[in-house]
């Protein structure tokens, strides 16, 4: 596993896991155990893997916003 600088977003399918490294099904998750060297915005289990697009908004991440500078509302008006 490999994470990068800033927010990642890691997911697990737990179905498939147990049964590679267990051979058995799985049935539920009775603890999570977080260590405090890490910094957490949400843990959440889901049914499947959903699209970006079908989360809820405060589920999703958000990629930082920047404000465009005054050139380019200048060039993308004169455009128009």
């Amino acid at each position: 596993m490999r994470l990068d600088d800033g927010w990642n977003q890691i997911q697990f399918n737990l179905s498939d896991f147990t049964r590679r490294v267990y051979g058995t099904n799985y049935v539920e998750t009775l603890r999570v155990q977080m260590h405090a060297n890490c910094r957490l915005r949400r843990v959440y289990f889901a049914d499947r893997l959903y699209s970006e697009e079908e989360l809820p908004p405060e589920f999703k991440l958000f990629v930082p916003f920047t404000e465009p500078n005054a050139n380019d509302s200048l060039t993308a008006s004169s455009m128009g």
